[in-house]
């Protein structure tokens, strides 16, 4: 990587860093990164857009995108293509709680007025899950009849039918919801998170992470990762966070019940399904799905009494839950 800043990006490096496990290099002024670019470039010339859109509304602890000195954005190694991104200075020690924080960069990234066309999610989750759903179940069913002999692809074969009826469970509700309308200014899009969890208490944020969304999705998936994570102390945590985030943006009763849709349709199933079809490792994803399955019965049984949990009375705001979780 040193190599390839000096020859491509004309940089005179002073000394090695390193964050989180991952390696940097020093300038004068600057840290720099080299991030894989496997994803086709429209999507990374806007999370590059959005990075640099973080930078200038104060969040200077986000890498963004420089060029080469041939004026590229990608640079390409041995067939792989890659991106360097710069850092102003990383993030210290942060004084506010992950809700406020969250809330916050939601409330000052609501008035980007350009929603990307290939990272924005926004009014689109009904869909985007049928579309991965039908994706997901033939390509299931299309790999277990050539790996007959795989543990991986029978234990998938016998959650098949519970993970498709969680799904179109979370796809009705999605649709029964999007038929209320009872939202507000706070259900505008904004700038979010692929998987939120500590993002904004790290010492970078980085572009690859970046989405544009309606800021429930960041909120349920800092939940959804602190109710599987199986500690005691996971709902006194959720708790917390809700009531710092409320505190600068309550949420609408629409908000709610998409918040609450996203909770059932089981994204880090899909999401290990996904690395599954990518990197052939049958053995560990037979492992890693057994442990996500054992998580998620506990995670359904705390999701029975979620809105009891976050001190929501969903039978007088009318917002209805499967009783079956």
């Amino acid at each position: 990587m040193k190599d390839l800043l000096t020859n491509d990006y004309a940089i005179q490096i002073n000394e090695k860093v390193t964050v989180n496990g991952k390696e940097g290099f020093k300038d004068a002024e600057y840290i720099y990164f080299t991030i894989s670019a496997p994803n086709k470039e429209a999507i990374h010339m806007e999370q590059a857009a959005l990075a640099y859109y973080l930078v200038e509304t104060g969040y200077l602890h986000t890498a963004y995108p420089v060029r080469n000195i041939r004026g590229d954005w990608f640079t390409t190694i041995e067939e792989s293509r890659y991106i360097v991104v710069r850092l102003n200075q990383l993030q210290g020690d942060v004084p506010s709680s992950n809700g406020e924080l969250l809330a916050d960069f939601h409330q000052k990234h609501t008035p980007y007025d350009y929603e990307p066309e290939n990272i924005s999610s926004y009014g689109q989750w009904k869909q985007l899950w049928i579309n991965k759903l039908t994706l997901f179940e033939k390509q299931i069913v299309q790999e277990a009849k050539s790996k007959t002999n795989s543990n991986y692809y029978r234990l998938l074969m016998d959650i098949l039918p519970y993970i498709i009826g969680i799904s179109e469970n979370a796809i009705q509700y999605m649709q029964e919801t999007m038929e209320d309308g009872r939202y507000h200014e706070g259900d505008q899009g904004t700038i979010a998170f692929r998987r939120y969890h500590h993002n904004l208490l790290e010492p970078i944020i980085w572009p690859h992470d970046l989405v544009y969304d309606h800021p429930t999705r960041d909120i349920a998936e800092f939940i959804r990762a602190t109710l599987l994570s199986g500690t005691g102390q996971s709902e006194a945590e959720v708790i917390s966070f809700m009531n710092a985030y409320q505190s600068i943006r309550p949420l609408s009763i629409f908000s709610w019940r998409i918040l609450y849709a996203r909770l059932i349709f089981p994204i880090p199933i899909f999401d290990l399904l996904q690395k599954s079809f990518i990197i052939q490792d049958d053995d560990n994803h037979y492992l890693e799905m057994v442990d996500l399955l054992e998580k998620q019965t506990v995670y359904e049984q705390k999701l029975r009494s979620f809105f009891e949990i976050v001190g929501v009375d969903h039978e007088t705001l009318n917002i209805p839950v499967l009783h079956w979780l």
